[in-house]
């Protein structure tokens, strides 16, 4: 729906720039995700090339086992090294784990990370993937998301797609179901969110461009009233994202890409469906949002990101890796990355798939591993990188780097340097003025080239 703001009311939660859900007159029928259009849409458009780079995140909740992945310590003991064996890949030297056979035959097109670290304390937060850093120490208005900054920097490339889409829908555990927040660049940045059956509401239906154009014209003269009486100026900068709503709903662009039933039929049965319910407090292993990221960038999306499962196997942990995660996580992404390759959108599109931390070298009494801050592992593919190789290295025990360090902000360095921004020249300025940079670190991994 589109919204108008009403400053007279102080009551219900507020968001981050002050607004709150109750200070809104909604106008029509035009929602996505349950929020209204203008606080969730990305910048005006800032190039209308075609061609451009993008970033596809999948965020896994919980943080997986490191160990039980990319990283399998046959020589330690067996309350270390657990139940899973390695597998060859196509990559001489390079095993993974054996429920992943899909990603093995195609390890020449990846780039395993085995000595991921950041995570101060362990405690379960996406915070440190989306932005490279810790919730501690902010700024005024916090650290904004890559997909926030990207957005800022970049803008869109078309009109009628966003440039950061987040497909995490909410989940039990707050931090599982962010998409990346926009922190100190407010609400303009945000990503936007098609989740669910709303995202039928990005079309006009049954409004006529004409009676659009007529609540067009409303919104523009009630708010030019809210100005004129407004002293907080709360409503300066809406301006570009109401144009961006209407560009939306004038457009058929990002429908289509959220249509997976474009797709053809031998396409969809290879990403598969996995399971649209959440899991625990966890997101959905839902696969086909691997589909429908790579149908965003191709649209005009610079950063997706995805949240994937609940791999906080505190019990269990080889029946829930095994039964639930590690197949389908080993479908969704395989399927991903042949279809950049087989699109010629593999220099295009850099995807990255990791959690917050590790696990426990030491099975718990209840078949379980706990919170590992000291290291964890992901996976890296496309973006013209140099793949088929290993970063990093652990110790036997798989709980203490041994061989390169790979900090998160390094990574995420990586990703920006791919979209075209430099992270050690780029700065934006926060809340009060003052010019904060990208990331504490701001350099790529070389290895990558």
């Amino acid at each position: 729906m589109l919204s108008i703001v009403d400053q007279k009311s102080g009551r219900g939660a507020r968001f981050c720039d002050g607004l709150s859900r109750r200070d809104m007159l909604r106008i029509g029928t035009l929602s996505v995700g349950g929020l209204s259009l203008p606080r969730i849409l990305a910048a005006e458009q800032a190039s209308g090339r075609r061609t451009h780079k993008s970033v596809i995140m999948i965020y896994m909740c919980g943080a997986p086992g490191h160990q039980d992945m990319y990283d399998l310590k046959m020589n330690a003991p067996a309350e270390i090294r657990g139940e899973f064996k390695p597998i060859a890949t196509t990559v001489p030297g390079i095993e993974i784990c054996e429920h992943m056979p899909r990603l093995a035959r195609i390890m020449d097109k990846c780039v395993p990370l085995r000595s991921v670290h950041g995570s101060p304390d362990g405690n379960h937060d996406s915070f440190i993937c989306y932005t490279g850093r810790t919730v501690r120490n902010q700024p005024p208005g916090g650290w904004p998301s890559m997909g926030a900054v990207t957005s800022k920097l970049l803008g869109s490339v078309d009109q009628a797609v966003p440039a950061f889409v987040g497909l995490s829908p909410d989940a039990g555990h707050p931090p599982y179901g962010s998409p990346g927040l926009p922190g100190f660049l407010g609400v303009s940045h945000a990503a936007f969110r098609p989740n669910g059956a709303s995202s039928t509401d990005i079309v006009l239906k049954d409004l006529t461009q004409a009676r659009l154009a007529d609540r067009r014209s409303l919104l523009t003269d009630v708010d030019r009233l809210r100005r004129d009486i407004d002293a907080t100026r709360a409503l300066d900068g809406m301006d570009s994202l109401t144009r961006s709503a209407f560009d939306i709903l004038t457009s058929s662009r990002l429908a289509k890409a959220l249509d997976v039933g474009e797709e053809p039929e031998s396409v969809r049965e290879r990403y598969g469906k996995g399971d649209p319910n959440r899991f625990g407090d966890g997101a959905p292993r839902n696969l086909e949002h691997f589909l429908v990221a790579r149908r965003l960038v191709e649209a005009g999306a610079r950063v997706v990101t995805l949240n994937f499962g609940r791999w906080d196997f505190h019990s269990d942990n080889f029946n829930g890796m095994r039964d639930t995660h590690l197949p389908q996580f080993d479908q969704g992404l395989s399927a991903l990355i042949e279809d950049l390759h087989a699109r010629g959108l593999d220099k295009d599109v850099a995807v990255v798939a990791w959690g917050e931390f590790g696990r426990t070298p030491l099975i718990n009494k209840d078949a379980g591993r706990d919170h590992w801050p000291q290291v964890g592992g992901g996976l890296l593919a496309g973006g013209g990188f140099r793949t088929g190789q290993v970063i990093g290295a652990t110790d036997r025990l798989g709980g203490e780097i041994v061989d390169r360090p790979v900090h998160f902000a390094e990574v995420l360095a990586t990703l920006y340097r791919h979209l075209g921004i430099d992270p050690a020249e780029a700065s934006l300025r926060d809340h009060t003025g003052r010019p904060q940079y990208l990331l504490d670190n701001p350099t790529p991994l070389p290895e990558l080239g």
